[in-house]
């Protein structure tokens, strides 16, 4: 198939790019059709239970998505206009429709204890269902906002995750404009830059519109999209360099523009392709942790990685028929718009132009340097290669392979330092003081917190179930006893679901701390394993701890203990996937053992900044737990594209010792014939992931965190030091595979011929544009 795949594009190029573009106009506009929600559908559980149990009993009260309406009033709450003002807006938003329940301060009873002591405080809960769309979510907020009151002295905040304000991302420029900067610096081109940078928008484009259209049959979160284009910009310019790489190293060698991409695609398209298909298979290995949430983000991260790897397949090698021998050249005309592009990317990155100025000011430009600027003679002049073995890579690789005790040992410990906070994780999901001081949601966090204790924005929930009225007595003595526990700030009384004929009871529980702390969870712990338990076992009753806090502490729990059958299920499969490859034992081992290293070392980075609170200052990150799934998404993409780099270099290894049959030699030279190509798109890959740790979002933080460093890490120590080093430790064994295990496997050829002979042209074919 490969063997035909880049001609046939070639020839047929320019259908290729119609049927892509239609793709990414269709895509365009599909992008307005989504329905993204964040649905946990909770695993078995003392908290599930109670949930159940509160949605049979309790009409689905505490069940939902819920938010706060917070305000503070200098003049007092209870001042009449503020509380006419106030009531009018919570009448309002109860009216709507997806609205289950608004519990006003001025609600009697069931409302005073949400009036502080000092009576300049207070706040309303917002209760709707479990189902509730995002854009159903967006339109409650706009009524708050658009009936929040004026008047002189009244804050008013909306408080909780439902009604919190996503500001979409845009980071992504910034790594746009500098992976610009280091294409260029790595091609010598502005043609060979561009091409990467169009196919990962065209996957990006398609992948995004892919992601929108599963919204409507799968539960996947808002922030699945930017997590797509995070991964999708990464591994799209990734896989087109590899590609554009080798289709410039056959111009070199003299063969024409057809033999180049014919090659390119059967050598570097293979590697590719297995590379691509290792990411996917990581990610969609997550499908076995059975939790909606997350098979959602693991479908939709596939997909975008497919419609990328499709698009270097197909797509590239038909604009690089377009370019021809032109992708050689870099004239002063194209590097000024080139320069210009990235200044334009870099504004709109750092906020300090809007998006649309920044495409109007970029279209100026190309626009005058197309039409009024002629094409200029003078060319920069390209750079005669060195020979292989006066590389830096090529030396470099001898040096490390003259001591590589010495380098091996050195560079395990180094990843195992950095591993070392790791043993100290502690999965949770971060609560709305993480959110940016400068919102509405962390302003009625701290208004809350200032009138009624951190744990005001997490309570939790007793609930019990009674076979008759005559239980409640025996259940007498619940407030009193979890009262005694110094983590409890306030305990409400029972209150039966039927006053005349109870069939549940439930109490209110408001800890000291804030849902995201460790004494919280401890509190959850100890309410179960030793305050309750004695009640339970007197008046014969089971009292489940439930609410959203002990949900989610739940659901923590439950994420970490199918950690472990993810990490082996990845890690055999790309194992057996390896082997099958590579021909060897040896090798795929020792890349499992690497990458392993490398993650871990990118993980103990992630508790030290994000758990710790390490850097605080400079990252705007405070001490938080670390969210429960990402750890799995961190592990599935960080495996998947460090085996990129993995099968990038050793295919082009093998390809040398099968060459010479030098087995140390050809470690060099794979080195050398890879460095340039695996530094440029690690480097880009890490400006692209860290430039997310300039948002606002703590997710985005931490997941841009944890890939660019996994992928520094793998690039420099791993590729640089480890594979060298125990590649020459192993020599000839390295290769080795058991005579009955080579015939059982079947073959799959990531190498390609480079020095076959390509297919026969078309009859008919296209001219090339040269």
């Amino acid at each position: 198939m490969f063997t035909r795949l880049g001609p046939w594009c070639h020839d047929r190029r320019k259908l290729v790019l119609v049927i892509w573009i239609v793709a990414l106009f269709v895509g365009g506009g599909l992008s307005g059709v989504g329905d993204f929600r964040d649905e946990f559908n909770p695993p078995p559980s003392d908290s599930k239970d109670g949930l159940d149990l509160l949605e049979d009993s309790f009409g689905g009260e505490g069940t939902g998505f819920s938010g706060s309406i917070v305000f503070r009033a200098e003049q007092g709450v209870d001042d009449p206009e503020v509380q006419e003002a106030m009531q009018g807006l919570f009448d309002e938003v109860a009216d709507q429709p997806n609205v289950l329940t608004v519990v006003s301060p001025y609600d009697g009873e069931a409302g005073a204890r949400q009036i502080s002591e000092q009576g300049d405080i207070a706040y309303a809960t917002v209760e709707m269902p479990d189902d509730t769309t995002q854009p159903e979510l967006i339109d409650i907020r706009d009524v708050i906002i658009e009936g929040t009151p004026d008047i002189d002295g009244l804050q008013v905040e909306r408080g909780g995750i439902a009604f919190a304000e996503f500001e979409n991302p845009s980071s992504e420029a910034l790594g746009l404009a500098f992976a610009i900067v280091i294409l260029i610096l790595a091609f010598g081109s502005v043609l060979a830059m561009g091409l990467p940078v169009g196919v990962a928008l065209f996957g990006i484009g398609i992948g995004t519109a892919i992601v929108t259209v599963l919204s409507l049959v799968l539960p996947v979160p808002q922030f699945a999209t930017f997590l797509g284009v995070m991964i999708g910009l990464g591994v799209g310019i990734d896989y087109a360099l590899l590609i554009v790489t080798r289709y410039r190293e056959q111009l070199h060698r003299g063969h024409d523009v057809r033999e180049s991409i014919a090659i390119a695609i059967d050598t570097a398209g293979r590697s590719v392709l297995f590379a691509g298909c290792t990411v996917v298979i990581s990610l969609l290995s997550m499908m076995l942790i059975g939790v909606k949430f997350v098979q959602g983000l693991a479908v939709s991260s596939a997909s975008v990685v497919a419609v990328t790897v499709a698009a270097s397949l197909t797509l590239l090698p038909a604009l690089l028929g377009f370019a021809g021998e032109r992708v050689e050249l870099t004239r002063r005309r194209g590097l000024i718009a080139a320069g210009f592009a990235a200044v334009a990317l870099l504004g709109f990155g750092l906020k300090i132009i809007p998006l649309g100025l920044a495409a109007v000011a970029l279209a100026i430009v190309v626009l005058v340097l197309g039409l009024f600027v002629p094409a200029l003679k003078v060319e920069v002049p390209r750079r005669e290669q060195k020979p292989r073995d006066q590389t830096f890579a090529y030396r470099w690789s001898r040096v490390v392979q003259h001591r590589p005790w010495i380098v091996a040992i050195g560079a395990t410990v180094v990843l195992l330092v950095a591993a070392v906070p790791v043993l100290s994780l502690r999965l949770g999901f971060s609560d709305e003081s993480n959110y940016a001081d400068d919102t509405t949601t962390k302003k009625a966090y701290d208004l809350q917190a200032e009138g009624f204790g951190e744990g005001a924005a997490g309570p939790l929930l007793l609930v019990a179930a009674l076979s008759d009225g005559s239980q409640l007595e025996s259940l007498a003595g619940v407030e009193a006893a979890v009262r005694e526990d110094p983590d409890v700030a306030l305990v409400s009384p029972a209150q039966p679901n039927d006053p005349e004929a109870p069939t549940a009871v439930r109490w209110f529980v408001q800890p000291e701390t804030g849902p995201q702390a460790e004494a919280t969870a401890n509190l959850v712990d100890r309410l179960r394993d030793d305050v309750l338990p004695p009640i339970e076992t007197d008046s014969g009753v089971e009292i489940n701890v439930t609410g959203s806090t002990a949900g989610s502490l739940d659901f923590s729990d439950y994420l970490q203990s199918r950690l472990p059958y993810f990490f082996v299920t990845v890690l055999a499969l790309s194992f057996l996937l390896l082997m099958v490859v590579f021909r060897s034992v040896l090798v795929p081992l020792k890349a499992v053992i690497m990458n392993l290293l490398s993650i871990g070392a990118a993980y103990g980075i992630v508790v030290a900044l994000f758990q710790w609170g390490w850097l605080s200052d400079l990252t705007g990150v405070q001490p938080a737990p670390i969210e429960p799934w990402a750890p799995m998404m961190l592990f599935a993409i960080v495996f998947g594209l460090s085996m990129d780099y993995e099968v990038f270099l050793l295919s082009r290894v093998r390809e040398e010792w099968h060459r010479t049959g030098d087995s140390r030699t050809s470690v060099a030279d794979g080195l050398a014939a890879t460095a340039k190509v695996i530094t440029a798109a690690a480097a880009i890959m890490v400006v692209v992931f860290g430039s997310f740790l300039l948002e606002n979002d703590r997710v985005l933080k931490l997941m841009g965190t944890g890939l660019a460093t996994a992928i520094f890490l793998d690039a420099t120590i791993v590729r640089m030091l480890l594979v060298p080093a125990t590649m020459e430790l192993l020599g000839d064994r390295n290769w080795w595979l058991p005579r009955w295990l080579d015939r059982v496997l079947p073959t799959i050829d990531v190498e390609g011929h480079a020095d076959d002979d390509v297919d026969e042209p078309d009859p008919d074919p296209e001219p090339a544009l040269v």
